[in-house]
Protein backbone atom coordinates (compact mmCIF):
# COMPACT_ATOMS: atom_id res chain seq x y z
CA UNK A 1 0.00 0.00 0.00
CA UNK A 2 1.42 3.33 -0.92
CA UNK A 3 -0.65 6.21 1.00
CA UNK A 4 0.73 9.50 0.41
CA UNK A 5 -0.34 12.99 2.31
CA UNK A 6 -0.21 15.31 -0.84
CA UNK A 7 -2.09 18.50 1.15
CA UNK A 8 -3.20 19.57 4.59
CA UNK A 9 -4.80 21.98 5.52
CA UNK A 10 -6.50 23.85 8.60
CA UNK A 11 -10.59 23.80 8.51
CA UNK A 12 -11.35 24.79 11.31
CA UNK A 13 -10.22 25.69 15.14
CA UNK A 14 -11.81 27.00 18.31
CA UNK A 15 -10.67 27.70 22.20
CA UNK A 16 -11.94 24.35 23.93
CA UNK A 17 -15.05 25.63 26.33
CA UNK A 18 -13.76 24.32 29.65
CA UNK A 19 -9.89 23.46 29.06
CA UNK A 20 -7.92 27.23 29.12
CA UNK A 21 -5.56 27.42 27.20
CA UNK A 22 -6.32 24.00 24.91
CA UNK A 23 -7.40 24.53 21.35
CA UNK A 24 -9.73 22.09 19.18
CA UNK A 25 -9.67 22.11 15.51
CA UNK A 26 -10.31 19.83 12.56
CA UNK A 27 -7.57 19.17 9.86
CA UNK A 28 -7.96 18.54 6.44
CA UNK A 29 -5.65 16.11 4.80
CA UNK A 30 -5.36 14.52 1.21
CA UNK A 31 -4.04 11.50 0.48
CA UNK A 32 -3.08 9.51 -2.98
CA UNK A 33 -2.78 5.56 -3.45
CA UNK A 34 -2.55 3.93 -6.13
CA UNK A 35 -5.63 0.99 -6.60
CA UNK A 36 -5.27 -1.63 -9.27
CA UNK A 37 -2.48 1.12 -11.66
CA UNK A 38 -5.26 4.28 -11.16
CA UNK A 39 -4.63 7.05 -8.26
CA UNK A 40 -7.30 7.04 -5.52
CA UNK A 41 -7.49 10.53 -3.90
CA UNK A 42 -8.93 9.92 -0.34
CA UNK A 43 -10.02 13.47 1.50
CA UNK A 44 -10.22 13.07 5.80
CA UNK A 45 -11.00 15.27 8.30
CA UNK A 46 -8.74 14.43 11.42
CA UNK A 47 -10.04 16.64 14.47
CA UNK A 48 -6.54 17.51 16.98
CA UNK A 49 -6.11 19.25 19.70
CA UNK A 50 -2.93 21.30 21.27
CA UNK A 51 -1.99 23.30 24.02
CA UNK A 52 -1.06 26.83 23.51
CA UNK A 53 1.82 27.26 25.11
CA UNK A 54 3.54 31.38 26.01
CA UNK A 55 4.56 33.30 23.17
CA UNK A 56 2.50 30.67 20.29
CA UNK A 57 0.47 33.09 18.10
CA UNK A 58 -2.53 31.87 15.65
CA UNK A 59 0.18 31.19 13.02
CA UNK A 60 1.86 28.52 15.68
CA UNK A 61 -1.31 27.06 17.26
CA UNK A 62 -2.10 26.27 13.17
CA UNK A 63 1.14 24.85 12.11
CA UNK A 64 0.76 22.84 15.62
CA UNK A 65 -2.98 21.74 14.71
CA UNK A 66 -1.44 20.49 11.44
CA UNK A 67 1.48 18.57 12.92
CA UNK A 68 -0.05 17.09 15.38
CA UNK A 69 -2.62 15.55 12.01
CA UNK A 70 0.60 14.82 9.97
CA UNK A 71 1.61 12.74 12.98
CA UNK A 72 -1.59 10.64 13.01
CA UNK A 73 -2.05 10.09 9.56
CA UNK A 74 1.92 9.14 9.72
CA UNK A 75 0.58 6.45 12.34
CA UNK A 76 -2.34 5.45 10.00
CA UNK A 77 -0.07 4.82 7.35
CA UNK A 78 2.38 2.74 9.19
CA UNK A 79 -0.53 0.59 10.96
CA UNK A 80 -1.79 -0.04 7.41
CA UNK A 81 1.37 -0.95 5.89
CA UNK A 82 1.68 -3.28 8.54
CA UNK A 83 -1.77 -4.97 8.13
CA UNK A 84 -1.60 -7.61 4.92
CA UNK A 85 -3.43 -6.70 1.34
CA UNK A 86 -6.56 -8.63 1.14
Amino acid sequence: MSLELIDIALAERHDHPRLENRVTGKVRAVLTEIIDGQEQRHELIIPAWVQREDGMDDGDVDLALMVKAAKIVGRLKSRLSDTPST
